[in-house]
């Protein structure tokens, strides 16, 4: 190496952000400036990040400085998921190598695997996964193993990872020369890596918090402040998803829980007159039972008032479909929400369908109209709690109460998600039908009900007429 050469690579290397700038042909933001100067003297940095900051350019741009700059370094690379980390992370190495000549020449880029061209067994950066039945110590062992000189561990997506991955990561640092592990991610959950930096093992690192608070004027520029203003005008600033997606803040405890007892407990004592809520569209939420313990449950909700729902058991499709569409006559419904779920709802809706209703099927794992929930599931279920404390009214059911309040979300990338529904009732000790048939009314919009004399008939909460009988 010329006497040129080397002087380069120890300014790259004492300065990344130099780097990142002759190398690529960029200039950082200034939260990125502050990162690329901090990796140069810290052993430990932790991004704490909003939706959308250019944080994987950033892994990037370090995991391609320690390459080139450091000798025959190893580098370990993972992320929530082996997916995320192909897609994310892994090609982003590789959009960033090829808007570089010197790059491109030195190194050879694999699908998990990046080397140098001329000591391939010693110098080079490995993509590391787990799989999703890993135990404990199946996790603590993807980053396990690893010992050099020159060694950096690179967690991408670290809020949502457990703590076992770190485990190997620290030891590593331990007999090396210079070592370094780098992670960054949103703040959705108030434990793992992540969380730890931000909180108890703050004095251990380099922490950056990066936002895209409008009214801040440190905030990230790649994201849009016209869109950071109307998702909190939308949602409020409180809301846990502005929280961790616009502010780059952990969302308080209290929200793991989907609504409180005391809020529950509210609902199921408010009453409203027939005339507050009769010109809403009427739906009928159905859940359809999937095990023999599990029941069937007819919901009925009109406007801000869910009433006595109907609870079937041991029926087969036949005799579902016959409920239902009794109750749908009865009580003149304007929209049916049937669970289709793996298909188990698929006899009732047919069964309804030879009866002349048109019935529509909702998939819980289908996609959610609003990108704030992973899934449909989770759509219903927080536009239910939101519905509820804005004043919906609920019928005193402990089944329907304990669902509620005991059912926790979490994030898995940037969206909400509820815990699994086997988990809920391994929880509880039975299904939450209840919940389940509820939360369908919310499903799709229903248009309301027209204002004029053609509703005349009122609702009756309790029939005397048993399908079944």
């Amino acid at each position: 190496m010329s006497l040129a050469a080397a002087d380069k690579i120890r300014i790259w290397r004492e300065r990344p952000d130099v780097f990142v700038r002759e190398v690529f042909g960029v200039e950082p933001d200034p939260w990125q400036v502050d990162v690329l100067q901090a990796f140069a003297t810290n052993q430990r940095l932790s991004m704490q990040a909003c939706k959308g900051p250019g944080k994987t350019a950033l892994l990037a741009w370090v995991c391609w400085n320690f390459l080139l700059t450091r000798p025959h370094p190893k580098i370990a690379a993972t992320s929530i998921t082996a997916v995320n980390l192909a897609d994310n992370l892994w090609t982003e190495m590789a959009k960033w190598q090829h808007k570089s000549p010197l790059l491109l020449a030195a190194f050879e880029w694999q699908k998990t695997r990046i080397f140098s061209r001329q000591h391939p067994e010693t110098w080079w950066m490995s993509a590391r996964s787990w799989s999703r039945t890993a135990s404990t110590e199946e996790q603590a062992q993807t980053l396990a193993g690893l010992h050099a000189d020159y060694i950096m561990f690179v967690l991408d997506e670290s809020g949502g990872m457990p703590d076992a991955v770190m485990v190997a990561a620290d030891a590593a640092l331990s007999s090396c020369i210079e070592g370094h592990i780098v992670q960054a991610g949103n703040p959705t959950n108030l434990e793992g890596p992540l969380y730890r930096a931000s909180t108890v093992e703050r004095r251990l690192w380099h922490v950056t918090h990066i936002t895209a608070d409008p009214d801040d004027p440190k905030r990230t520029p790649r994201v849009s402040v016209q869109w950071a203003r109307e998702q909190i005008e939308k949602y409020g600033r409180d809301n846990a998803w502005v929280l961790v997606n616009v502010f780059g803040q952990f969302p308080p405890g209290s929200l793991n829980s989907l609504i409180g007892p005391d809020q529950v407990a509210e609902a199921s004592k408010r009453h409203y007159r027939e005339s507050e809520y009769q010109h809403a569209a009427r739906i009928l939420g159905v859940d359809v039972a999937r095990f023999g313990d599990d029941g069937s449950v007819i919901f009925p909700r009109q406007g801000l008032v869910a009433f006595t729902p109907q609870l079937l058991r041991n029926v087969d499709s036949i005799q579902g479909a016959g409920a239902v569409a009794r109750k749908w006559a009865d009580w003149q419904a304007d929209a049916c929400f049937v669970d289709d779920t793996g298909g188990y709802g698929a006899g009732w809706i047919d069964g309804l369908r030879q009866l002349g209703r048109n019935p529509v099927g909702v998939p819980f794992s289908g996609a959610a109209r609003d990108r704030r929930y992973y899934n449909k599931r989770s759509e219903m279920y927080f536009e239910c709690v939101e519905w509820i404390k804005a004043g919906g009214a609920i019928p005193p059911i402990p089944e329907l109460a304990a669902a509620l309040t005991q059912t926790t979300y979490t994030f898995k990338g940037d969206a909400m998600i509820l815990e699994p529904k086997d988990i809920i009732k391994a929880k509880l000790g039975y299904s939450p039908d209840h919940a389940d048939a509820l939360v369908m009314t919310f499903a799709h919009i229903v248009a309301p009900r027209p204002v004029g004399p053609l509703i005349s008939k009122p609702f009756q909460a309790q029939h005397e007429y048993d399908p079944l009988a």
